[in-house]
């Protein structure tokens, strides 16, 4: 994989390939990636497998059934992870870091705080707001376990239903994690897909509202009209002392699909350590924060903008590509952490660096799962897997977008996983983006981010995390929780069609 010009490109199969007569290895490798794909489902779902060791002995039988060379199964294998990680790995890093921090120095409270105040009319849309904003630089899990005690806290204070301010937060959380960079699934589809990183998320920013405004605080109405609770759950034992959050997110699956415990320091302990660190002697202003939360998605934004609007002969052009690159925006913003969240509030350098180092500790797991998903769509790709479904595709009249979006839904149905369904499903459409415009695969990603939060149900560790904190049945979180995320994604779909038409 190369960057040039701020794209990220994967080496694929010729063009010519997709449009060469169908033969019999196409069937064969059809049959033999939809084997593999029934083998990482088995293992993942039915054994509890590991997403990483599922995918890579699903990627090692894919590429071996193929006709691959076995001398060279294991070397595309590699080469995948290699190409996804050696770019991807350095984001996601980057962006747990400053989620780290704006956790810890109180940042994220700040916010919360200085936007519930007012009236208890526009609750869900602030609340909504809050998630948008807190989920920009941190993963859904951990935005989950910080803003579901406010959202239980809000509850209680206005005396509202809970699902009136709790699925515009959820559903806030959400949209940013299947649409937005730097989240893992948006930068593994755009990795694979050697798409542009700023223009990605300039339109994931205009398919993320409408998705937001539809799915939370409206369908929020509806959804307190279904499930009319109160505040409960373990996030209710949480505001009252009872300290049972815990127990509860400890006892929970993880997210990349496996059912062990989490271990001490996951993405749930250490949001839970965030608040009355004793090294903290104040809190960040509300403007700093923002100021630092936003900075790298308005970096990448002004490269975005030069990219469309700008000739490259222009004096301003290479400093705004340098700037606006996703290492440097994203590392910028770790830097500007470390004053505004850390020495500006009381944090020491050594302590600094030591939450630094935790910050990394919950994303190895995210970060072997992206990559083996890379090795999975290399195989997938040097075996002729991804040239056949083109071929259907393109004798069906179906879109690369289409096509993505119904991969990445079936796939998210079988594992409960969004970032299995993301890598999957654009490993399978790669060749179908071979050629087409940097926008163009913008939206793709988009449609795949958008199939990746189909349906939640009971194979998804989000599923059960939302059902324990509000104290619901498992009918309710299906009411409430599943509908909710299968708005967001038939929403994120008829954007993105609708953007295809103008772009």
């Amino acid at each position: 994989m190369s960057l040039i010009d701020g794209v990220i490109t994967v080496p694929l199969v010729a063009e010519a390939d997709v449009h060469a007569p169908w033969n019999g290895h196409d069937t064969r490798v059809l049959i033999v990636a939809v084997i593999g794909i029934a083998i990482i489902v088995a293992l993942i779902v039915a054994f509890k497998v590991h997403a990483f060791l599922a995918l890579t002995i699903g990627s090692l039988f894919v590429g071996l059934a193929s006709g691959i060379a076995a001398g060279g199964v294991t070397k595309s294998y590699e080469n995948g992870v290699g190409s996804v990680l050696g770019y991807v790995g350095v984001l996601i890093a980057l962006g747990a870091m400053v989620g780290k921090l704006l956790a810890d120095s109180g940042g994220a409270d700040q916010v919360v705080d200085t936007l519930l105040r007012g009236k208890a009319s526009v609750l869900p849309w602030k609340m909504a707001l809050v998630a948008a904003i807190i989920g920009i630089p941190m993963f859904f899990e951990i935005g989950l376990v910080l803003l579901v005690p406010v959202v239980v806290l809000a509850i209680r204070r206005s005396g509202a239903k809970a699902m009136l301010l709790g699925i515009p937060a959820l559903a806030g959380l959400s949209v940013l994690h299947g649409f937005v960079p730097p989240h893992p699934g948006p930068l593994a589809a755009i990795g694979i897909l050697h798409g542009n990183v700023g223009i990605t998320l300039a339109l994931g920013l205009l398919v993320a509202i409408p998705a937001v405004v539809i799915a939370g605080p409206l369908f929020g109405r509806l959804a307190a009209r279904w499930v009319p609770i109160g505040a409960g759950g373990a996030a209710l034992e949480v505001t009252g002392g009872a300290g049972r959050q815990d127990t509860v997110a400890s006892s929970e699956p993880r997210t990349d699909g496996s059912s062990e415990p989490r271990a001490e320091g996951s993405a749930v302990s250490l949001a839970e350590g965030a608040a009355g660190d004793p090294e903290r002697t104040r809190t960040p202003s509300f403007t700093m924060t923002i100021v630092t939360v936003l900075s790298p998605v308005v970096l990448m934004l002004l490269k975005a903008a030069s990219d469309v609007w700008m000739s490259p002969d222009n004096a301003l052009y290479p400093v705004l590509q340098f700037i606006g690159d996703p290492v440097f925006a994203l590392l910028f913003a770790v830097l500007l952490a470390m004053y505004t969240f850390g020495t500006a509030i009381g944090f020491g350098i050594p302590v600094l660096s030591k939450k630094i180092g935790a910050s990394l500790l919950p994303i190895s797991g995210v970060m072997m799962i992206v990559g083996a998903g890379g090795g999975f769509k290399q195989v997938l790709v040097d075996g002729g897997t991804g040239t056949a479904i083109a071929k259907i595709a393109i004798a069906a009249n179906l879109s690369a977008l289409l096509l993505g979006w119904i991969v990445a839904v079936l796939i998210r149905l079988a594992t409960g996983s969004a970032t299995v369904a993301t890598v999957t499903a654009a490993g399978i459409v790669a060749p179908l983006a071979t050629g087409q415009s940097t926008t163009q695969i913008a939206l793709i990603v988009l449609a795949i981010g958008a199939g990746s939060l189909f349906f939640s149900h009971v194979n998804d560790a989000g599923f059960w995390l939302v059902k324990e904190y509000f104290g619901m049945t498992v009918g309710e979180t299906i009411k409430t929780w599943s509908v909710m995320e299968t708005l967001i994604s038939i929403i994120g779909l008829g954007m993105t069609l609708l953007l295809s038409v103008f772009f």
